[in-house]
């Protein structure tokens, strides 16, 4: 196998240490695919791509503009602050975002129409008292399982109490009921059924107080693919999008992030060199070694110390010793690599280098992490659509 790759994002620019590679027109592909799977049970079904965490590490921006060009049609975030940052690029499709805490000043987003999660009634205070003359749009986060944000199953009637009249006074608009599924990834878990059954009592108790909002939604990309009965009318599609499918069940995605490098140095050295801190590797025999210019600054966790793998030359390499800040270094035995040679830590798997989930299982971990914590000093360089 040739080190020059033709399925792997190509056209280096020249001196590039590293940069990750996201393909556009992949992310827009998933989507539809997912788009397709919500509407076969539910043709008027919509999709919410959540580009929380910088579109988890492929870019917000330019996900966000390729996800409403597949056909979706709102946006989630976690924070206002990501929400108001989508504003300022332009974009005006519906945004939510659904983590803040009741002291976080939300003029601003209020202003620029972001729709905000409510979880309790001191969130729903905070919405009322900053609202500045407008009508808030609001999605009613209800805890139907989790555990983590939303409204508790004791504090529900009353929430519900106070939303509905603050809606009947013209002080707000309920354009969402929430909650978040546990388990979804976990085969035959019971708590889904349970959460779908919860779900739609507190769907039956917010309508008998007048509560009757556009969009109910509980599924995530897990529950999408797996659970029906949790699909509701929207979806929220957050690793799906990026190509990573979270269960079992096969489905056509496609990766859409490919981390890549270039081959910073390399040096023949005798067998018995340690290499890295600690040396915690040792040469077998005169072999050489490449130095890759990445490390846990930039995202590769250094439990893959003297366990990851990054093609190099044609072949997987494992990390030989410990990943450091900056770097790591790769043993290639007897085969020709020189500097300025490409390395692919992970990618869609095409051409045999190692995926996000390959990385996942050498770190024990989740491939969620893997592509989220790609820091903000490697570049993203955008293909396959228009990131402006």
């Amino acid at each position: 196998m040739s080190s020059s790759t033709a399925t792997i994002p190509t056209g280096r620019s020249a001196g590039t240490r590293v940069e990750a590679v996201v393909d556009l027109a992949a992310v827009g592909a998933n989507l539809r695919v997912l788009l397709d799977l919500m509407r076969a049970s539910n043709p008027a079904g919509e999709l919410m791509a959540v580009v929380k965490a910088d579109a988890y590490g492929h870019g917000a921006v330019p996900v966000a503009r390729a996800a409403l060009a597949a056909g979706v049609t709102r946006l989630g975030v976690a924070t206002p602050g990501e929400a108001v940052a989508l504003r300022a690029a332009g974009i005006t499709a519906p945004v939510l975002a659904w983590l803040w805490p009741p002291d976080e000043p939300i003029g601003e987003a209020l202003a620029r129409d972001v729709e905000l999660g409510v979880s309790g009634r001191p969130q729903l205070d905070a919405v009322l008292a900053q609202a500045g003359g407008r009508v808030p749009a609001v999605h009613v986060k209800v805890d139907t399982g989790l555990g983590r944000s939303g409204v508790g199953p004791l504090d529900v009637p009353a929430v519900l109490d106070a939303v509905a009249a603050a809606e009947r006074a013209g002080r707000i608009r309920v354009t969402g009921l929430m909650s978040h599924l546990a388990s979804a990834d976990v085969p035959g878990d019971p708590s889904v059924a349970e959460q779908v059954e919860r779900f739609r009592a507190v769907i039956a108790a917010a309508a008998a107080r007048g509560i009757d909002p556009p969009v109910r939604h509980l599924a995530n990309t897990a529950g999408l693919v797996d659970h029906p009965d949790s699909r509701f009318d929207l979806a929220r599609v957050g690793i799906g999008g990026y190509g990573l499918n979270p269960v079992a069940t096969p489905v056509p995605l496609r990766p859409a992030m490919t981390l890549r490098a270039t081959v910073a140095l390399t040096k023949r050295v005798p067998a018995g060199q340690g290499v890295s801190y600690g040396l915690t590797y040792r040469t077998a025999t005169e072999t050489t070694l490449a130095l890759i210019p990445l490390g846990y600054a930039d995202g590769i966790p250094r439990a893959a110390s003297n366990r990851g793998e990054i093609l190099v030359a044609g072949r997987r390499r494992r990390i030989a010793g410990r990943v450091a800040m900056d770097q790591v270094v790769v043993d290639c035995g007897d085969d020709r690599v020189t500097a300025g040679d490409p390395a692919i830590v992970f990618g869609p798997g095409d051409d045999g280098e190692p995926t996000a989930r390959d990385w996942a299982g050498y770190c024990d971990t989740i491939d969620y992490e893997i592509v989220t914590r790609i820091g903000p000093r490697v570049p993203r360089r955008h293909v396959g659509g228009t990131p402006s």
